[in-house]
């Protein structure tokens, strides 16, 4: 496995690739790698063995312009070392670990935002936090020029982003969606679990439950109203947790629906303590 800690390395690295005519998927993260990142490493794996062969990058930056000013930027999990032999375990090719200096020269002033997708959601809740995610994003892709990258579904706002973005500015990157991967108690795995305290692991698992019966309720047929208040309710009745938003949304482009006809997204931040994990479920009619 190759370890690449700056642009032009990587760089080369790529570029030696695809002389050999290899096709590569890139799986992009902010490290503390977990289960989650494996499964979109091993997708990307069987993406290029459907094509005959070829690379997998994994990139960690702990991007800062996808943190607030308020946010976990300095408190973000970091594990270099476990990281790498996680994903040496795991069959990957190369890892770039670029410094924030290799991705934001001084004076730099070009930004990249999907306008619509980036304002809403998640986007009110974290203002700028998507304009972040676009732009780094469309910097790991024009360095390594990967031919697919995997995302997993647990950020479902951003995987719908990312796609829009790629469709938009004529991106030749097919991108992977990865369903979400969960704890045995059905917690989505993130890197930010391992900041909850005992007490609020034990809770979180309500967001979980919430959607386990708000996915069993769109089966039955119920409406928006009556989703929105039984998973409000599930959600409330667990002290700990601090429920910052609840969206039920079309799963194709999160347009507001008032009317269950297709497959719907169910998207839910709650807070626990300084933590914020979200979740989402997507439920067919």
């Amino acid at each position: 496995m190759q370890i690449c800690r700056n642009t032009q390395a990587m760089r080369d690295c790529a570029a030696d690739w695809r002389r050999q005519g290899q096709a590569i998927a890139m799986v992009p993260t902010m490290g503390a790698l977990h289960q989650g990142h494996l499964t979109l490493v091993a997708r990307a794996r069987d993406w290029v063995a459907e094509r005959g062969g070829g690379r997998v990058v994994t990139s960690i930056f702990v991007n800062p312009t996808q943190f607030g000013p308020n946010e976990d930027l300095d408190k973000y999990p970091r594990d270099e070392e476990n990281d790498l032999r996680l994903l040496r375990e795991a069959g990957c090719d190369a890892v770039f670990l670029p410094g924030v200096q290799d991705i934001y020269r001084p004076g730099a002033q070009t930004v990249v935002e999907v306008t619509g997708l980036s304002r809403m959601l998640m986007g009110r809740l974290r203002p700028g936090h998507f304009r972040g995610v676009a732009t780094v994003v469309t910097k790991l892709f024009n360095i390594v020029q990967p031919d697919a990258a995997a995302f997993g579904e647990k950020d479902y706002q951003q995987l719908t982003l990312i796609r829009q973005m790629v469709a938009d500015l004529d991106m030749p990157v097919t991108i992977i969606g990865v369903p979400t991967v969960r704890e045995p108690d059905g917690l989505a795995m993130s890197s930010r679990n391992r900041r909850l305290t005992p007490a609020d692991r034990a809770a979180s698992v309500v967001l979980s439950q919430a959607l386990d019966q708000a996915q069993q309720m769109v089966e039955r047929g119920s409406g928006v109203d009556a989703l929105r208040d039984k998973i409000t309710q599930v959600l409330q009745a667990e002290p700990r947790g601090e429920v910052q938003s609840i969206d039920i949304r079309d799963a194709a482009d999160l347009s507001r629906i008032t009317r269950i006809a297709r497959p719907v997204v169910i998207l839910l931040a709650v807070r626990f303590g300084d933590v914020l994990l979200i979740d989402q479920r997507v439920a067919h009619p």
